[in-house]
C-alpha cells in the first residue's frame, strides 16, 4: 500500500474551488490547525480554492485568531453550516454581515447527521429544534438574508411534529488524531475527545470525498494496536504530521496526562475558587445537583458548577458529562472547555448527543442570556452579536431537569460578598430580563407544556418557569425586591410565597452539602403536609445501617399518622438509598407494616432500574404496590 504521508500544502491542494468542507474540532480539542494554516497559505497565495461549504459542529477557534478564524476571507468561503459560532468571531461576522451563507444548526444534530450522511440516507429526524429559531416555521436556523436554501423542514408522523434535517455530500474533511500508520490507521490516545472523527470519515469518503488527518506523530504499518484505531486507514488519503506549536491538546494546554486518561490528577489539589457572584451562582446551582444523577454543565457560567461540585465532595456522587463526548470526572473551563480531568469515559460526540437527546439527563445547566417574561431564553444572537446555539438546544430541550444561571444584569455589573449579603457595587448597564428576546433559543412555553422543570438562577435571585410564565421565587440576602430587581426587568414577573436564597451561598466557607444529604437525621428526612395531607420521606443519600433506625422511622411515623383522621399519601424518595444486606427483610418488612396501617396511596422513586425491579418485586411478596418509578423531577433544594 502506499505511503499517505504528505506536506500540509499538498494534502490541501486537492480541495477544489465549491467543495464542502468539514473540519473537525471543539474550542481547541481536536481542531486541525496545520491543515487550516496550509488551506488559508494557500487561498492567500493563489486565489483558491474559492466558495467553500464549511461543516463544523462545534466551533473550532479561540475567539481569535485560530482555527476556523483563519479562513474568514471573502471569496474563500461561500457558506457555513455550524453549531456554535461564539469561538469564530470572524466568520460569526461575515455571517451577521450578510457576506457568507449561513446556518446555525443544533451542535448535536450536526453531529448525528455526518452519521446519516455516511450511510447514504436522505436526512435525519429530530424533535430538537422544535418551537425555536432553528423551527421552519420561525428562521429555520438561517442567518441572515443572502441564506434562502432551506435545510430544515417540518413533518407530522403518527399526528407529532418533527423537524427533518436534510444530507449534504460532503467532498473534503479535515480531521485530527494522536499516531497514524503509513496506511492511513489512526489513534487518539493523546487526545482529550474523539469526537465525531469516525463519522466524519466516513461522511466523506461515502461521498468520494478526500479525507485528510493531521497527527502529530506517525508509526509503521501494524504497529497501532486495532482496539485503539479510531479512524480506519481504509477511509484516509492522506496524512500530516503537524509542528508542535499546532497540535496542542487544547488551545490553553499543551498536554494534560489527566485529560487523555493516561494519569488521574488529584482533585484536593485545585484551589478552591474565590467567592463571588459567579461562584455564588454555582453554589445555588450546585443544590439542585441530582444524587446519583447524569448531569451536563455547559460553557460560560455554569463551569463554575464542577469546581463547586468538587469542593463539596460531590464528585463521586453525581456524574457529571460534557456534550462533546466526556463522562465523569471534573469539566474543565475556558479554552479546555470540552475536556475533563479524571474522565470515566469519553465516548463518540455523536453519541452523547443520542444519550442526550433520549432524555438520559436527569440535570442540565447551562448558560442564560436574554431572558423574557414567556421563559423563553435566547444565548444565540443578540443585535450584531452571533454566538450560535451549540449543544443548548439539544440539551436544553430535553433534560428532566433544566437550571439557566446567569448574572441578573450584563456589562460592568460589580458586587460584593459579605458576612453572608450581596452587595451590588455597580449595576449592570445591560438588562437580561427583556419583554421579548431576540432569537428564541429555549422556548418557556413548550417546556412547561412538557412539564419540565426550569430554574433561572442569578446571584441576586432566582425564578422558576410556570405556565403562566416567569415566577420570582428566591432572593438573595441584602437584595430589595423592588429596587434591585423589578426596576431592572422590562416585565413584572409572578411574584407569590418568595423565600430567601440559602445563607451558605453566601458564607466564605463550605457549604456541606455531603453532610446535608448523607447524614441528615431522620426527624429532618421525613416531614409532615398538612395541607396536601402527605408524608414525605427524603431517603436520597441514606443508608441504614443498624435496627436503631428502623426503630426511629418506625416512631416518627406513628407519632405523626397516629394523630390524625384517616389515612395519609406518602412519598418516597430512594435516590442514593441503600441497606445493609442483613436489615434488608427487616426494612421491607417495616415497609409493608406501616403502608397497611397508616397510607392510602403510595409513590416511590428512584434512577437505579436494577433498585426498582429488585425492591418492586419484594414489595408483591408484602401485598403492596409494587410501582416504583424513575423520577423525572427533583428538587433537591426544597428538602
Amino acid at each position: 500500500m502506499a505511503n499517505l504521508a504528505v506536506s500540509a500544502a499538498e494534502a490541501i491542494s486537492v480541495i477544489r474551488d465549491g467543495d464542502t468542507v468539514a473540519v473537525s474540532g471543539f474550542v481547541g480539542v481536536g481542531t486541525p490547525d496545520e491543515l487550516l494554516i496550509a488551506l488559508e497559505q494557500r487561498f492567500l497565495e493563489t486565489g483558491h480554492p474559492r466558495d467553500l461549504t464549511l461543516v463544523f459542529a462545534a466551533a473550532p477557534g479561540d475567539g481569535k485568531d485560530r482555527g476556523l478564524n483563519r479562513l474568514a476571507y471573502k471569496g474563500l468561503i461561500k457558506r457555513g453550516i455550524g453549531g456554535h459560532w461564539a469561538l469564530v468571531p470572524k466568520l460569526a461576522k461575515m455571517a451577521v454581515d450578510n457576506d457568507i451563507e449561513a446556518y446555525n444548526l443544533p451542535l448535536g444534530c450536526i453531529s448525528q447527521l455526518y452519521r446519516e450522511i455516511a450511510g447514504a440516507k436522505p436526512g435525519m429526524l429530530s424533535k430538537v429544534g422544535l418551537r425555536t429559531f432553528v423551527d421552519p416555521r420561525l428562521q429555520g436556523g438561517k442567518i441572515n438574508s443572502r441564506t434562502e436554501e432551506d435545510l430544515v423542514s417540518l413533518q407530522v408522523i403518527d399526528g407529532k411534529e418533527w423537524l427533518f434535517y436534510k444530507s449534504f455530500p460532503i467532498d473534503a474533511t479535515l480531521l485530527r488524531a494522536t499516531t497514524a500508520d503509513l496506511t492511513g490507521n489512526a489513534t487518539m490516545e493523546r487526545e482529550a475527545l474523539k469526537l465525531d472523527a469516525t463519522s466524519m470519515a466516513m461522511a466523506a469518503h461515502n461521498s468520494d470525498g478526500v479525507v485528510i488527518v493531521q497527527v502529530e506523530r506517525t508509526a509503521i504499518r501494524g504497529s497501532l494496536n486495532p482496539n485503539r484505531v479510531q479512524i480506519p486507514g481504509a477511509l484516509v488519503d492522506c496524512v500530516v504530521k503537524s509542528s508542535r506549536e499546532n497540535h496542542m491538546q487544547t488551545y490553553a494546554t499543551p498536554y494534560n496526562h489527566a485529560f487523555s486518561g493516561e494519569l488521574r490528577h488529584p482533585l484536593e489539589s485545585i484551589p478552591n475558587l474565590p467567592l463571588d457572584q459567579r461562584k455564588a451562582i454555582a453554589r445555588r446551582v450546585a443544590f439542585e445537583l441530582p444524587i446519583d444523577g447524569v448531569v451536563n454543565l455547559g460553557i460560560g457560567m455554569p463551569e463554575g458548577v464542577a469546581g463547586v461540585a468538587a469542593e463539596e465532595g460531590l464528585l463521586d456522587c453525581v456524574t457529571l458529562t460534557a456534550e462533546p463526548g466526556v463522562i465523569g470526572g471534573m469539566p474543565q473551563g475556558g479554552m479546555d472547555f470540552g475536556a475533563a480531568l479524571n474522565p470515566d469515559a469519553v465516548i463518540q460526540q455523536s453519541l452523547q448527543f443520542d444519550f442526550y437527546d433520549g432524555g438520559g439527563l436527569d440535570m442540565a445547566c447551562l448558560g442564560m442570556a436574554q431572558t423574557d417574561r414567556h421563559g423563553n431564553v435566547n444565548v444565540s444572537k443578540f443585535g450584531s452579536r452571533f454566538a450560535g446555539a451549540g449543544g443548548f438546544i439539544n440539551i436544553s430541550q430535553n433534560a428532566g431537569r433544566l437550571v439557566l444561571a446567569g448574572t441578573f444584569k450584563a456589562g460592568g455589573l460589580e458586587t460584593t460578598i459579605r458576612e453572608g449579603v450581596l452587595n451590588i457595587l455597580n449595576e449592570g448597564h445591560s438588562m437580561k430580563f427583556l419583554g421579548q428576546v431576540d432569537q428564541i433559543t429555549f422556548s418557556g412555553p413548550f417546556a412547561a407544556e412538557m412539564e419540565q422543570s426550569v430554574l433561572y438562577v442569578t446571584e441576586r435571585c432566582v425564578f422558576q418557569n410556570t405556565p403562566k410564565g416567569l415566577e420570582l421565587i428566591e432572593v438573595a440576602p441584602g437584595i430589595d425586591i423592588e429596587r434591585d430587581i423589578l426596576a431592572h426587568m422590562e416585565f413584572e414577573p409572578i411574584i407569590g410565597e418568595v423565600r430567601s436564597m440559602d445563607a451558605r451561598i453566601f458564607m466564605d466557607r463550605p457549604m456541606n452539602l455531603k453532610v446535608d444529604i448523607f447524614d441528615a437525621p431522620l426527624k429532618e428526612r421525613i416531614q409532615f403536609d398538612r395541607e396536601k395531607n402527605m408524608l414525605e420521606f427524603n431517603f436520597r443519600g441514606l443508608t441504614i445501617s443498624h435496627t436503631l433506625q428502623l426503630s426511629e422511622i418506625e416512631a416518627l411515623v406513628s407519632g405523626i399518622c397516629s394523630t390524625l383522621h384517616g389515612r395519609v399519601d406518602s412519598i418516597v424518595h430512594y435516590d442514593g438509598f441503600d441497606v445493609t444486606s442483613s436489615l434488608e427483610d427487616p426494612y421491607r418488612d417495616l415497609v409493608a407494616r406501616l403502608e397497611k396501617k397508616f397510607y392510602a396511596r403510595t409513590q416511590r422513586f428512584s434512577r437505579n432500574p436494577f433498585m426498582r425491579l429488585r425492591f418492586g418485586a419484594e414489595l408483591i411478596k408484602r401485598n403492596l404496590n409494587a410501582r416504583v418509578v424513575r423520577e423525572a423531577v427533583v428538587t433537591g433544594y426544597a428538602d
